[in-house]
């Protein structure tokens, strides 16, 4: 009955019908259309070049800032088309958050890469920064790690450290969606546990979108998989269905290691 209630309870947050992205001439996806519900990690797994982290980078319309860039179809969140005219894109970005490959903290105090965000958006008491700064960590299990070197560079935590600050610092300005680029791949085996385990804990108050060259990991953190080739979108479903029972000839081949 549980499960029946909560397949309810969930709504449609991200709506993607027949997206079409070229840059210049060269077509990087063809005809994406898919649902991404409220709640969910959905993981995107595929080949190198197959238009993962660009079909991504739609979300929040960081495709924006690279010329050339042309899409076609509709990308819908909460309802909105994010490419109409009225949207603002800043709003946009605060509303969708994403956390790259890499571990980017700004070269400034712990404090001040999570307070930045919140800051730029107009707010300034010092104590209302602190309470943010404080949730922010401890939502990213930081908080016990950092709170005496609050004042330190951020530059000095290691890099597991520093991708989930970069996590909190998406988390300070309270988005809706969390989109995450490959963020373990430059990690270690422990560090890529500890974000792991935050993943999972986050999506009971965010929908999380994360891209993975690792399979085994979009099976341990996701909800739902989709396979991208060339593109195109093969297959979508529950992850642990797209693991055991493929629909499509080509996933089972790219999951069983016959190519990619």
């Amino acid at each position: 009955m549980n499960k029946i209630n909560e397949q309810v309870s969930k709504k449609v947050q991200i709506d993607v019908e027949n997206l079409d992205l070229f840059y210049g001439q060269n077509q990087a996806l063809n005809n994406v259309t898919l649902q991404i519900f409220n709640n969910e990690v959905f993981a995107i797994i595929g080949p190198s070049g197959c238009g993962k982290s660009t079909f991504l980078r739609t979300l929040n319309r960081l495709n924006d800032l690279i010329h050339g860039v042309r899409i076609k179809g509709k990308i819908a969140i909460e309802g909105q088309d994010i490419n109409s005219p009225e949207i603002d894109v800043v709003q946009l970005r605060k509303a969708v958050g994403m956390v790259f490959q890499k571990p980017n903290p700004f070269p400034i105090s712990i404090f001040d890469n999570i307070a930045y965000g919140p800051r730029a958006h107009g707010i300034k008491d010092k104590e209302t920064l602190y309470g943010i700064v404080e949730k922010s960590l401890r939502q990213a299990v930081l908080w016990d790690e950092v709170k005496e070197r609050l004042h330190d560079s951020a530059l000095n935590l290691s890099g597991g450290q520093q991708q989930r600050l970069c996590i909190a610092r998406v988390m300070s300005v309270e988005p809706q969606i969390i989109l995450m680029d490959e963020p373990t791949s430059a990690l270690d085996p422990l560090a890529t546990l500890k974000v792991e385990e935050l993943i999972h804990d986050l999506k009971e108050k965010y929908t999380i979108v994360i891209v993975t060259h690792n399979m085994e990991q979009a099976a341990r953190v996701s909800d739902k998989t989709s396979f991208f080739l060339n593109g195109v979108v093969v297959e979508t479903g529950p992850t642990d269905m797209m693991f055991t029972q493929p629909k499509e000839q080509k996933t089972e081949d790219y999951i069983t290691g016959r190519f990619g």
